[in-house]
């Protein structure tokens, strides 16, 4: 009979290198209804050099990229740990932790999430859930999305769950299958010219509203390649970094049109991506604070009630998910769905250091 509740930490760090997300969680089950709680949590900033090198590092050398992933599983240990010594935090069944994604190439093989090395689990003196995705590209997945079995346990209130990190991702159910795939770049994008304003972010999307829309770049963006897949399908930063910015950088055009037609191509996009344009989507992630990408959305959906929740929830739903997947893993049970990443089955996928 397995435990029918638990007390974790979920640890996430994302693409658009906001910092590294911490959640104390409880989750509890009962006759297969989940619920959670969101206690203590917290956003640690990475310094000038982990930008640096994370930034950089999908041009790594092999050597280098072992050097990188050994100090961020030694960084990360820190962080975890300090974390559970400042909130005092006791009895934890496990650490959860995504890792940061430094190379994602599934149609090759290759996923990489560093922080993940099994030294973690010394470094906190912890049993550690991590290294989600790597199983899933193995069994010809895509090793992505993995939120979307947390949207269907926890957020099933709602037609659509959209999360706008450093790329944007949208899950909702099907034909009673989980659907799910990265839309397009968001933060990643917005962020690198806000970053060359010498400002780490667009503070409420107050620099792309002063910009105007470039139609040419705009038609050219809405054409790419990706965009025509059907899912599964997702996407790393090589896209953004290869396609996407070689592209904006064509056109000779101030740096506040060239997000202001970024913004509108997402919103756009976000449209296009849902197959019914009303109901209820609940938006999570960082891009949620630019008020002006929230409403060139509602514009395309005018008959969507778009939903923002609480603080906790609209900055650590990503954490609170690795958390429950880690559970599931704990519990041996299904916490990547084959529908949603394209794997030959359904699996229980990460690995459990003690």
């Amino acid at each position: 009979m397995y435990t029918q509740s638990y007390n974790v930490v979920g640890v996430m760090s994302g693409t658009s290198l906001d910092g590294i997300d911490l959640a104390h969680l409880h989750f509890s089950v009962e006759n297969d209804k989940w619920t959670f709680e969101i206690l203590e949590c917290e956003t640690i900033s990475y310094d000038s050099s982990w930008l640096n090198n994370l930034k950089n590092a999908v041009d790594f050398s092999i050597s280098e990229l072992e050097i990188l992933n050994k100090n961020h599983t030694k960084l990360l240990g820190k962080i975890i740990s300090e974390f559970i010594d400042h909130h005092k935090i006791e009895n934890l069944d496990a650490v959860c932790s995504h890792g940061h994604t430094i190379l994602h190439q599934p149609q090759k093989g290759i996923t990489l999430q560093i922080g993940n090395l099994p030294e973690i689990a010394t470094y906190t003196n912890q049993k550690v859930v991590c290294n989600f995705r790597v199983q899933d590209v193995t069994f010809g997945g895509q090793g992505a999305p993995l939120v979307p079995i947390g949207d269907r346990i926890l957020f099933s209130d709602y037609d659509y769950c959209l999360n706008l990190g450093g790329f944007s991702n949208v899950s909702f159910e099907q034909n009673n299958q989980r659907i799910a795939f990265d839309i397009s770049p968001v933060n990643t994008v917005l962020n690198f010219y806000a970053n060359k304003l010498d400002l780490d972010y667009d503070d409420k999307g107050a620099i792309s509203k002063s910009g105007k829309l470039n139609y040419n770049l705009f038609n050219e963006l809405n054409t790419l390649e990706y965009y025509k897949k059907s899912f599964p399908k997702s996407l790393g930063f090589e896209f953004v970094k290869e396609i996407v910015l070689p592209l904006i950088e064509k056109h000779s055009i101030s740096i506040e049109d060239k997000m202001h037609t970024f913004t509108e191509h997402i919103a756009l996009q976000t449209s296009f991506s849902l197959p019914i344009k009303n109901g209820k989507l609940l938006a999570t992630g960082g891009g949620t604070y630019n008020d002006f990408l929230i409403e060139r959305m509602q514009f395309h959906l005018p008959e969507m009630q778009i939903i923002i929740p609480d603080k906790k929830v609209l900055e650590f739903k990503e954490a609170l998910i690795f958390g429950l997947l880690g559970v599931l893993k704990l519990r041996n049970e299904i916490n990547v769905l084959c529908s949603v990443t394209g794997a030959t089955h359904d699996h229980s996928s990460g690995e459990i250091y003690i």
